[in-house]
């Protein structure tokens, strides 16, 4: 199982949303460069990187840090937030990302994934935000009427390969993720799935490597030292 040490960017720095409401943040870094190169020292094999801006607004404003820690570190790097076009995918891609992470836009259009993942195909990543079994949109703000399980079933039959799923009610809050809801996706359809929202233990990434999803990644625990990233 691949540990996704997690970096959020906003206005440039490293911060953390609590539950992803942008009025709760705490900034653990002016230098997310830093960090990226932190977190590959103490073993990383894989960065996840947000761009909280793109996630809000639908425009990237965090290009240059973003190309930046591509550049400083030697290990890949899976983006998202705010990519929701064809030309966006290409534009992250030339930056050197290793996986693009469709968020909202993997809703909202359908044609635009499968356009995505019969050119780009296991560069790309479907994140689920879901929120009660149900997905989330627009950087979390909106709940849809679409159900978790039957979205990634869906995106299962267009081909896609990754898929990181997301509590958002346990997102930052250091409660451990929604093994039930991970476990039952897992069993429902065969893609590799990460995990992400909440994992707050070590304990909690030895039950995940159990039920077997393909990663897990770690945001808050590792700011906070709740989680050391060299002990996993």
């Amino acid at each position: 199982m691949i540990v996704f040490p997690a970096i959020d960017i906003r206005g440039g720095k490293c911060v953390r949303l609590t539950q992803g409401k942008f009025d709760q943040e705490n900034v653990y870094s002016e230098n997310p460069v830093e960090i990226a190169l932190k977190w590959e020292e103490k073993g990383a094999k894989y960065i996840h990187l947000i761009d909280l801006d793109g996630a809000l607004y639908g425009i990237s404003m965090n290009r240059d840090i973003i190309k930046k820690i591509i550049k400083s570190v030697n290990i890949p790097v899976q983006l998202g937030g705010g990519i929701r076009t064809i030309y966006d995918i290409e534009n992250v891609l030339k930056l050197g990302v290793s996986r693009v992470i469709l968020g909202t836009s993997a809703v909202k259009e359908e044609g635009l994934v499968k356009e995505a993942l019969s050119r780009f195909n296991e560069q790309i990543a479907v994140s689920i935000d879901a929120k009660n079994g149900y997905v989330a949109i627009d950087g979390w703000t909106k709940v849809s009427d679409i159900k978790a399980i039957d979205f990634a079933k869906q995106l299962e039959k267009m081909g896609l390969k990754t898929l990181i799923y997301t509590d958002i009610a346990k997102d930052g809050m250091l409660l451990g993720p929604n093994f039930e809801e991970i476990e039952r996706l897992k069993e429902n359809v065969g893609i590799n799935i990460i995990a992400s929202g909440g994992i707050s233990s070590k304990e909690n990434v030895m039950k995940l490597k159990k039920i077997g999803v393909y990663g897990a990644i770690i945001g808050k625990a590792l700011y906070t030292g709740d989680i050391e990233l060299e002990d996993l």
